[in-house]
């Protein structure tokens, strides 16, 4: 009985592509991945490539598409129970967790859903939730892209990483308010993850006061 050889190498899939471009863009920027650098990392012909993407935006966009789909939506569903205000809390640190793991993407995720998949399901959930509570819809999408605007410009680049770990580089006679800017960058985790949290908290300061004024002007229609 002839028996099928097993190939040398796994199988072309869209899967591998797009697993193999998000380890290219961690490790090297989005500057790094081409048809010719993919082909090469999967061990096939770069035409192969073309039987599962057109281009390579196309490709980036599967990448961005599969950090989106690891957001957590569950807070939005309805037999979740948390309020509008506390879903929103919790998918953004669970949105900016995703991003930091990949950093590389956001530009590509800066774009918009287009029509990525995962992305437009994170653009319904929030719609779809904000407008539940009581949001108007217009109210609604302006939050949807307030959050987007704030999450991805949290997860740009860190605050506390841009100064430099040495006590010499800012000289008190021109930079006499940024004597302990040199501890920053030792300190990065606690001081962008608390930035995040104080602007988020803010943020939503703002939205409840909105939403009460809302409800209120909802309330004296009826």
């Amino acid at each position: 009985m002839w028996r099928m050889a097993r190939p040398r190498k796994p199988l072309l899939s869209r899967d591998r592509i797009v697993e193999t471009a998000g380890a290219l863009v961690d490790a090297e920027g989005l500057e790094a991945v081409s048809t010719r650098r993919l082909a090469a990392a999967l061990g096939v012909s770069g035409p192969s490539l073309y039987n599962h993407f057109r281009t390579k935006d196309e490709i980036l966009d599967a990448v961005a598409d599969a950090v989106s789909a690891r957001v957590d939506l569950s807070m939005f569903e309805e037999s979740d129970g948390r309020n509008w205000r506390t879903a929103l809390h919790d998918w953004a640190h669970s949105y900016r967790a995703a991003l930091a793991d990949h950093p590389h993407i956001v530009p590509v995720l800066a774009r918009g859903p287009g029509r990525r998949p995962a992305g437009l399901r994170v653009a319904d959930a929030v719609f779809g939730a904000m407008t539940a509570a009581g949001w108007p819809p217009a109210q609604a999408t302006r939050i949807g892209a307030l959050m987007r605007y704030f999450i991805l410009g949290s997860a740009v680049g860190s605050f506390a990483g841009g100064f430099v770990d040495d006590e010499q580089a800012y000289d008190p006679a021109d930079y006499p308010h940024l004597g302990q800017a040199h501890l920053l960058a030792e300190r990065r985790r606690e001081v962008d993850e608390g930035a995040f949290e104080t602007g988020l908290t803010a943020l939503l300061d703002g939205l409840a006061l909105q939403y009460e004024a809302i409800r209120r002007h909802h309330d004296r229609q009826m």
